[in-house]
């Protein structure tokens, strides 16, 4: 996913004949094997063969995969991957859903082999939620959307940012509680938080819904 993120904006700016083919050939990855046809979930681990060998629904990825794909199609110019990339954009940004708490927050994963739901929050897919809730409403004009996206927000501002020593928590429990991780690390940077805050007010601008 990261990777089709790399080739996307390096796209953005070095337009390049051999790049757009393996770009294109990287989404079409998603689509021919990584895209759950029956759930529209991402499965998740492969062996060589691309065989699934694992059973996690992992609701964040899901969110996340569902505007970075349509961000990786728009840059091709092709209007027919266009178009189907956003369709499939709303069935991944509409399963991901499975994973929002009463609360507005979205919960980590799912293992469909265990029946085990991990319900704890971590920081990025709060993050990712906001821009793929976004990303669905700009494709959509589905207000339920926009109502997922200010959820979001306001779990985000009452249990992941630290209001008293900056950042945002690593993870907390479903109760809101965080956890004493770091606030950096090896997994753990402004990564998704800065990105989606920019993300965010860039096109919620572009929609004319908040004013400079």
């Amino acid at each position: 996913l990261h990777i089709l993120e790399a080739y996307t904006n390096l796209q953005r700016v070095w337009k390049d004949g051999i790049l757009q083919d393996k770009l294109m050939r990287l989404i079409r990855i998603f689509t021919e094997f990584i895209i759950n046809k029956q759930t529209f979930h991402l499965d998740l681990f492969f062996n060589e063969k691309w065989e699934v060998q694992s059973q996690k629904i992992s609701y964040g990825h899901d969110i996340e995969a569902s505007w970075l794909l349509l961000e990786a199609a728009e840059i091709t110019n092709n209007a027919n991957l266009q178009k189907e990339i956003a369709e499939l954009s709303i069935k991944i940004a509409e399963v991901s859903m499975e994973g929002i708490d009463e609360d507005g927050g979205l919960m980590s994963e799912f293992n469909q082999k265990t029946n085990h739901l991990d319900t704890d929050k971590h920081w990025w897919p709060q993050a990712e939620a906001m821009v793929g809730f976004l990303n669905a409403y700009e494709i959509s004009k589905d207000k339920r959307f926009l109502e997922l996206l200010g959820n979001s927000w306001n779990f985000i501002n009452r249990y992941i940012i630290d209001h008293k020593n900056g950042e945002w928590f690593w993870r907390v429990d479903q109760k809101g509680l965080p956890y004493k991780d770091e606030k950096a690390g090896f997994w753990k940077c402004p990564y998704h938080n800065s990105r989606a805050c920019i993300e965010v007010l860039t096109r919620l601008k572009k929609l004319k819904l908040i004013i400079n």
